[in-house]
């Protein structure tokens, strides 16, 4: 099958290649002419075979919303849309309207597997109609694992599931993330435990909390053993935002992920002015002394 992707960057540059691993030919856009394979949108979509599949792996936002309304006039009537990236659920009822408008079908897929996709495949979460997702079985049999063809791609739905099932993946990601770094640290704090990464490492084998985070938070440790390298400060790229507002709207309790969210905003402060207020307020309740802030220009 020829495919176009619109996005080269780790992961669209790492699928366009295992999809040509498996036979397909995918042909990719990007502004950086140094990966791209043609010099702009509209020349990509003119080496591509009636009827079109162009899947779009760009930042959410405003540069998905750019990419769909350039390909909206510049596809025809039958062409595919599919919105691999990361985009809120409701953007896609705006997009997939937005291309109807012109005949061309749309698809969102939830896309998980990391920089590690090229070789091990990546999870699929697809949304949109049974006739545009079987149109596109032999990309989504090329990008998922092998021998694991049944379990690792979902039809989750109509247009917008593939993404709802994405976001919330990605919510109990953190929940999971924060979890393995709450008990690294509590290891790392204890004396008695001399060697934190082979703890870690001895849990990856049979044990309940087994998991492919926590082999890589044991590689991570591997290559540097006190992280000290890395800072605390932790981005959050907005599916797990997104969760906790649909466990709001939904009335559905979601402590953990909650929690994990909260975490990722307190690294990013030097000096909390909560915890401040949480300090000065000990202070004047109960006289509970208090640790005084360095003076401007002492670190």
């Amino acid at each position: 099958m020829k495919l176009g992707l619109v996005g080269l960057g780790r992961m669209g540059s790492n699928m366009r290649e295992r999809l040509r691993d498996r036979g397909h030919d995918a042909v990719g856009y990007d502004p950086n002419p140094e990966v791209s394979d043609v010099a702009s949108l509209e020349a990509l979509v003119e080496v591509l075979p009636a009827p079109r599949a162009v899947w779009v792996m760009v930042p959410a936002g405003q540069p998905t919303r750019e990419v769909i309304g350039q390909l909206s006039h510049l596809l025809s009537p039958g062409d595919l849309v599919v919105d691999g990236g990361n985009s809120r659920f409701t953007d896609d009822h705006v997009h997939a309207a937005l291309l109807a408008e012109h005949g061309i079908h749309y698809v969102d897929c939830g896309v998980s597997g990391g920089v590690w996709g090229r070789q091990n495949g990546y999870a699929l979460m697809a949304g949109g109609d049974e006739t545009d997702i079987t149109r596109l079985l032999p990309v989504f049999d090329a990008l998922r694992p092998d021998g694991e063809r049944a379990d690792s791609f979902v039809h989750a739905g109509g247009v917008g599931a593939g993404h709802y099932a994405k976001m919330v993946h990605n919510g109990i990601e953190y929940g999971l993330m924060q979890a393995y770094a709450e008990g690294y640290e509590l290891l790392a704090a204890e004396e008695s435990i001399q060697d934190v990464p082979a703890v870690l490492r001895a849990w990856s084998q049979g044990t309940v909390v087994r998991s492919w985070l926590l082999d890589l938070l044991v590689q991570a440790l591997s290559e540097d053993p006190a992280l000290s390298s890395i800072s605390g400060y932790t981005e959050d790229s907005g599916e797990g935002r997104w969760t906790v507002e649909e466990a709001i709207a939904h009335a559905v309790p979601a402590p953990v992920i909650s929690a994990a969210l909260f975490a990722r905003f307190a690294s990013r402060q030097d000096d909390s002015p909560a915890m401040k207020a949480v300090s000065a307020l000990r202070q004047q309740f109960g006289g509970h002394a208090i640790r005084r802030a360095a003076p401007a220009g002492i670190a």
